[in-house]
């Protein structure tokens, strides 16, 4: 039975919110793998080793369900490592098939850490897996289930002969080490992790059910801004190839299901930041389309979008969640340092609150949450 959308993005969110507990500021790559896996697109993560690239998608292919296929790639690695060995029964017979059982081939979810270090077989071979999402070689054909790969490199090649296998990865995410201010909460979140054990919070038939949302989701009011923001970028000097134009809108009404709606409109056109391909490009597309994205949010997606447009509408979903959890989260009267630590966290949500938002006339999903806090904060 085909789940429903509501059902489905509700599920998926509920994967990623499971997902990212204890990951500090990867928030957002956890929610570009799903944007990416509903849209059948791929993600490419730039950023130093130990920056948690790995772990955040393991923990969203271990929250999502299916079959999950990990592998850093070398300059000595070989097809079979990959994609699987040669069947040597056949060969014999002069027949050369692929024995994909547990390989690359029938995974849901793919990671593979530097992978522009594959050899050109390899990268030629997976040109072809991630483009039509089948896979051959030899005299094996084998259509692949594969919903998201996800590609790491610590920077983007130079090399031209990489650029065609690089462009397939049409969704970029540049990840940083984490700031001396978080220092705290990275050793805390590391502690967490360590102790805690995830669980599948969706299904494979959720992702499927979004996908098939997006691809009919109805796309005339998203048009005409999608025009307006790529005309802003070339003339910046941004430039987007017609393949990720076309490839954007896949992103958005991805973007709209995942909130529970068929019909994307410009709060889901955030996505096109992260299509473009350089950060420098991303820099520079975030400040010419400030305007264009002020609308943006999304209820799932809430640190991706937050992190792409800087609108209000997303940074009050974010503020939102944050209270929401510190609700859930109110001590015992009688534990007094601990309703101490816990006030001061509820002051930090408020502040972040006055300093970004004119008091008098908040969001209306963010005004009876400042009311609420105002009101904890006065209860002894």
């Amino acid at each position: 039975m085909t789940a429903s959308l509501p059902e489905a993005s509700l599920a998926v969110r509920d994967a990623l919110t499971a997902a990212g507990q204890g990951l500090v500021d990867r928030e957002q790559l956890v929610d570009l793998i799903a944007l990416t896996a509903i849209a059948g697109e791929h993600l490419l993560v730039i950023g130093p080793p130990g920056t948690a690239k790995s772990e955040a998608v393991r923990r969203v292919a271990k929250t999502l369900g299916g079959r999950y296929f990990e592998y850093l790639l070398g300059r000595f690695t070989e097809p079979s490592e990959v994609f699987g060995p040669i069947d040597l029964r056949k060969l014999k017979e002069g027949i050369v098939e692929t024995q994909t059982a547990g390989m690359l081939p029938e995974a849901d979810i793919a990671f593979l850490d530097e992978v522009f270090l594959g050899s050109t077989a390899i990268l030629n071979t997976l040109l072809g897996l991630l483009n039509e999402r089948v896979f051959r070689r030899g005299h094996t054909t084998v259509k692949s289930p594969l919903r998201v790969c996800i590609g790491a490199s610590n920077a983007i090649p130079e090399e031209p002969s990489l650029a065609a296998f690089a462009d397939r990865f049409l969704v970029r995410v540049f990840v940083e080490p984490i700031a001396d201010a978080k220092l705290e909460a990275l050793l805390d979140g590391g502690a967490a992790l360590a102790r805690s054990s995830l669980e599948q919070r969706a299904s494979l038939e959720h992702v499927d059910a979004l996908s098939t949302a997006a691809r009919l989701a109805n796309t005339s009011r998203l048009r005409d801004p999608l025009a307006h923001a790529v005309r802003l970028l070339r003339k910046a000097g941004v430039e987007l190839s017609d393949r990720r134009v076309v490839k954007v809108q896949r992103l958005a009404c991805a973007a709209a299901v995942l909130g529970g709606r068929t019909e994307p409109t410009d709060a889901d056109l955030w996505p096109i930041l992260y299509a473009v391909p350089t950060l420098d490009g991303q820099r520079l597309a975030q400040d010419v389309l400030k305007d264009v994205l002020k609308h943006s949010q999304s209820s799932t997606l809430i640190a991706a979008a937050e992190a792409a447009s800087n609108a209000p509408g997303a940074r009050a979903a974010r503020i939102v969640e944050t209270a929401t959890g510190l609700f859930a989260q109110s001590p015992a009267s009688e534990d007094v340092s601990g309703r101490e630590r816990w006030k001061l966290k509820l002051e930090g949500v408020v502040r972040e609150i006055d300093a970004s938002f004119d008091t008098n006339a908040l969001p209306p999903t963010l005004a009876p949450v400042r009311a609420r806090l105002a009101e904890l904060l006065a209860t002894p």
